[in-house]
């Protein structure tokens, strides 16, 4: 049999976060059909991409170590086809690109897969998940380090890294038959909503394979006055608030399920000015691409995209369009911080009851029933913060005695 790796290397905003959760959700029914995709926990590839690329990311790159190495190993050692999936692959520098291709092993037949789109819907979408990551940068500003021409910013560098669709591949297609490279595009607004999909079942060889396909992560987008409110957000949260809490409070709560359900708010667009320069963009790397030989699921012309849809400027929302989202938000947090109390109350009346049985002599029962409730408590951070503030009560009722 032959060994076939299909690595999927970008880009972001292209449907990659519902693809990724299909995959890790249905992981035993491709091992059935003969197709590894090596993962334990949802977020491993994008770990794997972190150490591979040696990133920092809010601290999470503590647990990347070693995750590309654990991974390319799985890769070597299944007999079938392997699918190895994060979008921000797209940044890696030609010698990590040679190092990761080397470390899938020789006798691979490797398949590069880039889903790409248009950079019309790419650039405000980008500026908004720049927002979801605790960004305050307007979008005046954000559009402006993405037009210079020195690209040297955080915000210009990251974005072509991650974008320029004929370096990506100059990248990581170099060493591949162009018929070993796949694109796969983005459909027009207005396609049937199972499209995408279809395009990546058809590339990835799902086809016939019966998978859940219900979205469960799918990266939500939000509406102009949600993004406008979340930044300003961000403003007064970024440097108190830390990412282990910013991303379920924040991001997950407000942004994936609170905003995006606000689907009245009007959408971010390109500002009518830069329309036209955006397209001309796409419209030469669609020259450049249809030479290149690559397979493409869909249509290069999806990259052009579509016509100058009603701009609503983000940077001049009103007080009053914010008061909706805002009121949502806040209702949002109170109901998360009244489920927080309840769990905070029920830990709390575990741990007391586990100490008075160890209090009262039932030593062999009380010390199992206070490791069960311990090892409950160090399973999430309220549980964790309890236990501190016990260990520093009890530290200090025997210091006094």
């Amino acid at each position: 049999m032959t060994r076939r790796v299909i690595l999927h290397v970008g880009t972001p905003k292209t449907g990659t976060s519902h693809l990724q959760d299909v995959l890790y959700r249905n992981r035993d029914v491709l091992r059935e059909h003969g197709i590894l995709y090596p993962a334990d926990r949802f977020d491993a590839h994008f770990l794997a991409a972190l150490d591979l690329m040696k990133l920092t990311w809010g601290g999470l790159e503590s647990e990347a170590v070693g995750a590309w190495t654990q991974l390319a190993a799985r890769v070597r050692d299944w007999p079938g086809t392997s699918i190895i999936s994060h979008e921000i692959f797209a940044t890696a520098t030609p010698t990590q690109v040679a190092y990761a291709l080397e470390s899938l092993g020789e006798d691979a037949e490797v398949h590069l897969v880039l889903s790409v789109r248009d950079l019309v819907r790419q650039i405000p979408a980008e500026w908004q998940e720049n927002v979801k990551h605790r960004s305050h940068v307007t979008y005046k500003r954000f559009l402006e380090q993405l037009t210079d021409p020195a690209r040297d910013s955080r915000i210009g560098s990251w974005f072509w890294g991650v974008q320029e669709l004929p370096d990506i591949l100059d990248r990581w297609g170099a060493g591949l038959p162009p018929e070993h490279v796949h694109l796969v595009t983005v459909p027009p607004s207005g396609a049937p909503r199972d499209e995408l999909w279809r395009r990546f079942s058809v590339v990835f060889g799902l086809d016939g394979i019966d998978l859940d396909a219900t979205a469960e992560r799918a990266n939500a987008s939000m509406g102009v006055p949600e993004t406008t409110l979340m930044r300003q957000l961000n403003q007064r949260v970024s440097k108190v608030v830390a990412p282990a809490d910013y991303r379920p409070l924040v991001r997950e709560l407000l942004a994936h399920q609170t905003f995006s359900e606000r689907t009245g708010s009007p959408r971010l667009a390109l500002p009518p000015a830069a329309h036209e320069r955006v397209q001309a963009i796409s419209t030469e790397w669609v020259a450049e691409l249809s030479t290149r030989g690559y397979s493409v699921e869909g249509d290069l012309k999806d990259l052009i995209g579509g016509e100058p849809t009603p701009y609503t400027d983000p940077d001049t929302v009103s007080d009053a369009d914010l008061y909706e989202p805002a009121m949502d938000a806040i209702a949002a947090l109170l109901v998360e911080a009244s489920r927080l109390r309840a769990s905070e109350a029920r830990l709390a009346d575990e741990l007391r009851f586990a100490r008075i049985e160890l209090e009262g002599g039932g030593k062999s029962r009380g010390r199992r029933l206070a490791e069960k409730v311990v090892t409950v408590l160090k399973s999430n951070a309220t549980g964790r913060r309890m236990l501190g503030f016990y260990r520093t009560l009890r530290d200090r009722n025997s210091a006094s005695a």
